[in-house]
């Protein structure tokens, strides 16, 4: 009933809406229109349903608007909530930092901020995602996305607008910038890539390819659009996207889909001899598959061989320049967790086989989403979420030497340090 409810809704309201047609429905019509109901079998009502959800849901394939002068209503002072999601490096050395407002939900958006100083202070949001609009009947969410530095230099990010939090469908939108480091950089228009969405860097193989980890939700959407999209159930898992054009076009290569799934956020390493390695987030911890063609086929998903304990929450796996592999995960033991409490480094030398260190690069409770980079002098930058309401984004800067040491021995290496700090009093 609460789904009908919310179709007759969308139908009102929705449709004129997609139409850019305004003017109010007349009172005899909409009563009309509320009367099939009444002469419907269950059967034409849940097609009805689907058709009416399925057009609201197309209202996330409009473009959105991508506002490089926000406004002083995106400031510090006004926001009360932070979620990390991604951090890069320019070439020239400038620190782009993402996050999402308002929540984790329906009605969220994305904001992001710049460092000159090397992350030691921040610019107030100087671009602004907001995919929100009181013309619509259903929110239209911007919930995740990644800052990413492509060879040549170029800045991308990478974002999801999809309707309610999810729709069952989803969408992979990118822009980019080749001038990131000026005063006003000069942003692309928005480009639908694909259904789904990404959280996590791509990786460019030995071949010259770049591979996106984009990934649709093994959910068939979320409230009023639950099941709209069965013809995507085929689809639902990791989704290995594949540029051999450097992202001018990007093709399914593969799918990998995984037991007791939750948000998946998986990330791609290439190995040594030339495999892909994945691993994915779920209801049970971290689990890998690998892929000895490029990423059209994957091995059946297992826990890590090297068990890595972790709970239900997102992760950090890169390859560093020295050809070792950087994990950043929750828990002070490799081997252990106490849910989203402590983060710590650690360092691989054999291709995730076996792992050393264990920097512990935060103490507190309520840690999530880490994401980060390496700048050329060899230096890891680190970013996550500390009690997202009424807490902050911090930022740590340490090196390789202090991931074994176990502690930090290099001079300009710092933890715990803020980057976003919401400043709206609540009352």
């Amino acid at each position: 009933m609460k789904r009908l409810h919310i179709a007759l809704i969308a139908t009102l309201f929705a449709l004129p809406v997609l139409a850019q047609n305004t003017k109010e429905l007349p009172d005899k019509a909409t009563r009309e229109r509320e009367a099939r109901f009444q002469q419907m079998s269950p059967e034409e009502i849940k097609r009805y349903e689907n058709q009416v959800m399925r057009q609201a849901a197309d209202l996330a394939l409009i473009p959105p608007k991508i506002n490089t002068s926000p406004s002083p209503e995106y400031d510090y002072d006004t926001q009360d909530y932070v979620m990390s999601l991604t951090m890069e490096r320019t070439a020239n050395g400038r620190i782009w930092l993402a996050w999402i407002g308002e929540c984790d939900c329906p009605s969220s958006y994305l904001l992001a901020a710049t460092s000159d100083d090397d992350g030691q202070t921040w610019s107030q949001p100087r671009l602004v995602i907001d995919g929100r609009s009181s013309s619509i009947p259903i929110p239209r969410t911007v919930i995740i996305g990644n800052f990413w530095t492509d060879p040549s230099g170029k800045l991308w990010l990478f974002f999801d607008q999809t309707m309610n939090h999810f729709d069952g469908r989803g969408g992979l939108w990118a822009i980019t910038s080749e001038n990131p480091d000026d005063e006003n950089p000069v942003w692309s228009e928005p480009k639908r890539i694909s259904h789904g969405a990404m959280l996590n860097k791509p990786t460019v193989l030995a071949t010259g390819e770049w591979v996106l980890p984009s990934y649709l939700l093994q959910n068939d959407g979320f409230g009023p659009f639950n099941g709209d999209f069965p013809e995507l159930d085929p689809y639902r898992g990791v989704n290995v996207l594949v540029s051999t054009d450097q992202g001018e076009n990007w093709e399914l290569r593969g799918i990998r889909t995984f037991p007791n799934p939750d948000w998946l956020e998986a990330m791609i390493i290439e190995k040594n001899d030339g495999q892909l390695w994945l691993t994915a987030r779920t209801k049970k911890g971290i689990m890998e598959s690998y892929s000895s063609d490029k990423g059209f086929t994957w091995s059946e998903p297992d826990f890590t061989a090297s068990n890595i304990q972790h709970p239900s929450s997102r992760f950090f796996i890169r390859r560093l320049a020295s050809g070792r592999i950087l994990l950043i995960k929750n828990g002070k033991e490799l081997h252990s967790h106490e849910g989203r409490h402590y983060f710590s480094a650690w360092l691989s030398e054999d291709d995730g086989q076996t792992w050393k260190g264990g920097l512990v690069i935060d103490d507190r409770e309520k840690l999530t989403y880490p994401d980060g980079f390496q700048a050329p002098d060899g230096t890891i930058y680190i970013t996550y979420d500390h009690n997202r309401g009424p807490g902050d984004i911090a930022l740590a800067k340490f090196t390789e030497a202090d991931i074994l040491a176990g502690q930090l021995v290099s001079p300009k290496s710092q933890l715990k340090m803020i980057a976003v700090k919401p400043q709206k009093v609540k009352k």
